[in-house]
């Protein structure tokens, strides 16, 4: 099944792909079903093609509410390293995603803050820097109210 997975998440289908994603990342929400396969998830971070890094991401996210070992704390130094992906949209995404980590694992947030208050968005073309700045805006207030003792819901 662990190769499988692996296989099915970065198939030449995306439809296919983006789908099996979706559907992780809901069920994942609800239950420890896939959490099982959190390491797998994490390989598939530094994928060289930017729709399975969206979908690893997300999924590892999605999974890091149910991570008791703390196995998102040895692949942050990763996830942190697509908030200026070569892709813009591969680093709006992680970005967004970083809201669902600082959620589960709130001792992050300062470590995503201190990401986004550090990275270089100057190779982006000048339509993507708005929009990255505005979804580190938008999650940093998430994180910020969850500082704060509220809630982030996924």
């Amino acid at each position: 099944m662990r190769e499988n997975i692996i296989e099915k998440l970065t198939a030449k289908d995306d439809k296919y792909a983006c789908a099996l994603a979706d559907k992780i990342i809901a069920e994942s929400c609800e239950t420890n079903k896939w959490y099982e396969y959190f390491d797998d998830f994490a390989s598939l971070i530094n994928h060289k093609k930017s729709l399975v890094r969206n979908r690893a991401i997300h999924i590892v996210a999605a999974n890091a509410r149910w991570d008791e070992e703390d196995h998102i704390g040895l692949i942050m130094p990763d996830m942190l390293s697509h908030v200026t992906d070569d892709k813009p949209v591969t680093s709006r995404q992680c970005i967004k995603a970083l809201a669902w980590v600082g959620q589960a694992k709130p001792e992050y947030i300062p470590l995503i803050l201190a990401c986004f208050r550090e990275a270089d968005l100057s190779k982006y073309k000048e339509s993507m820097c708005p929009l990255i700045k505005k979804d580190m805006e938008e999650t940093e207030k998430i994180l910020t109210a969850i500082n704060s003792g509220g809630k982030y819901e996924t």
